[in-house]
């Protein structure tokens, strides 16, 4: 998805959360972030948008989404946030969706991991005029990858037109994604 949006023109920056560690498996990732926090993951991410102008559309896929949900709710010039995959109490982060900042969440219906934050998810929805939720047909995680057997083309295809969309119907010509 990084590509499309360059090719489109929007500036993409994607940090490494793992610090160059390359996971085989998703249980593998799972137990690394289990080692070492879900806390210190944020924080890297947090870490790596703090050197880049505020003024931006926070993305995230799966872990990726619990930096670019802190940054969307605790950053006062953020414009929006894409969470795919993954959607954090609001609480973590704060009392409540910041008002005028626009967010969309996506997952697969059957996706075992998306249903541990779906809950999540529909009290974002449902607490924010700006908040939406699309849901698709699948039980994969991580649907969106190319390059994982999880991939859904026809899902994929879908979210890759929402999150091309996204920005510019919210008034911005460049996505940032962290």
């Amino acid at each position: 998805m990084s590509e499309r949006l360059r090719a489109a023109g929007h500036t993409v920056h994607t940090p490494d959360l793992f610090e160059g560690r390359v996971l085989g498996a998703l249980e593998e990732g799972g137990a690394h972030v289990e080692r070492i926090g879900f806390g210190e993951i944020t924080e890297r991410g947090v870490r790596a948008a703090g050197q880049l102008p505020g003024d931006a559309f926070y993305a995230g896929f799966s872990l990726g989404v619990l930096p670019a949900q802190k940054l969307a709710q605790t950053r006062p010039d953020a414009r929006g946030a894409f969470l795919v995959d993954a959607c954090i109490p609001l609480t973590e982060f704060g009392p409540a969706w910041p008002r005028g900042v626009p967010v969309q969440v996506h997952g697969l219906e059957a996706d075992p991991f998306f249903a541990e934050d779906r809950d999540a998810a529909d009290r974002l929805v449902a607490e924010s005029a700006d908040a939406e939720l699309f849901l698709y047909p699948g039980d994969q995680h991580l649907f969106a990858d190319s390059s994982l057997p999880a991939h859904d083309a026809a899902a994929a295809a879908l979210l890759n037109e929402r999150a091309l969309a996204f920005p510019a119907a919210h008034g911005e010509t460049g996505l940032r994604s962290r």
